[in-house]
């Protein structure tokens, strides 16, 4: 089984894909990691550098390399990922079983406010406007993010539970 954590950046992605790979005793990926390897940069060096359109092709090709991978895994993508390049559909194809990792505009804001520095799209916002940024982020990815097998709330919830949650809907 493929597994593939999508949601919102902040949602707990990559937290909870380690430990619920580890749980499973399966591999776990972290697909802005996979393209920083393949690229030798960082995500906020590709942005910056080669612009959104580069990174979003790249996106695309290594999310495709690894759904073709025969091996089980958990994968966690990033927050934009669904929504370029129908990726979202590829989401939808035979032993993938994608997971939308939901969470509340104040449960993102209160864990994004202390990332900033490391989030190239949130550099410049304050408490106020990174809450209207989201607000309007989430409506636009509304359509892709509900495409996952199955939602699973992350408000107020341990990385355990959450994973817990995530094993049962394996079942």
């Amino acid at each position: 089984m493929k597994i593939v954590l999508l949601g919102y950046m902040g949602c707990g992605k990559s937290v909870i894909g380690a430990f619920l790979a580890e749980q499973l005793q399966i591999p776990f990926y972290d697909l802005d990691q996979e393209i920083e390897k393949e690229t030798h940069n960082s995500i906020t060096e590709l942005f910056q550098f080669k612009g959104e359109i580069y990174f979003r092709k790249k996106e695309n090709e290594v999310l495709k390399t690894f759904l073709t991978k025969k091996y089980d895994f958990v994968l966690s993508l990033g927050g934009g990922t669904p929504c370029y390049y129908n990726n979202h559909e590829l989401l939808l194809q035979e032993g993938v079983f994608s997971v939308y990792l939901k969470a509340s505009v104040d449960t993102l804001v209160s864990r994004l406010i202390k990332e900033k520095a490391q989030r190239p799209l949130l550099h410049n916002q304050d408490e106020v406007s990174l809450k209207d940024f989201i607000n309007k982020h989430l409506f636009d990815r509304n359509f892709y993010y509900h495409q996952a097998t199955k939602i699973v709330s992350v408000d107020d919830k341990s990385v355990e539970q959450i994973a817990n949650e995530i094993k049962s809907l394996l079942a």
